[in-house]
């Protein structure tokens, strides 16, 4: 089911647009302008050993001056981690990379599913 929701904006008052299901709302958006609106959709950190490595999300600016950002993406973001390690933590590093790695292709594929819906719109 499709949410309508309405934003106000400094630029155009209100503005009413469709909330992909995957986005995790809009509570407490302060007014700015409505080509800054983006849809968020969860968060999913990748971490080792307890330190954030990188940081991903769905997102999608249905407003975006440039019409090729208005389709959703994955924004990912690195963090600054850095550690020196020894051999065995080396290894474990890149174990949990290869996991981290099967879950970004498991997010391509989602990402990849969610495109073909809003071309088919």
């Amino acid at each position: 089911m499709k949410r309508t929701l309405s934003l106000a904006t400094i630029d155009h008052e209100t503005v009413s647009l469709t909330e992909p299901s995957w986005c995790t709302g809009h509570t407490g958006q302060v007014p700015g302008y409505r080509v800054d609106i983006c849809h968020t959709g969860p968060e999913h950190e990748f971490a080792f050993e307890g330190d954030t490595l990188l940081i991903a999300t769905l997102t999608q600016d249905p407003f975006a001056t440039d019409a090729e950002r208005r389709g959703t993406g994955l924004y990912v973001e690195q963090t600054g981690w850095t550690a020196t390690l020894d051999p065995a933590e080396v290894r474990k590093l890149a174990a949990s990379l290869t996991v981290h790695a099967m879950h970004l292709r498991t997010l391509a594929e989602q990402l990849a599913a969610i495109r073909a819906v809003e071309v088919g719109e």
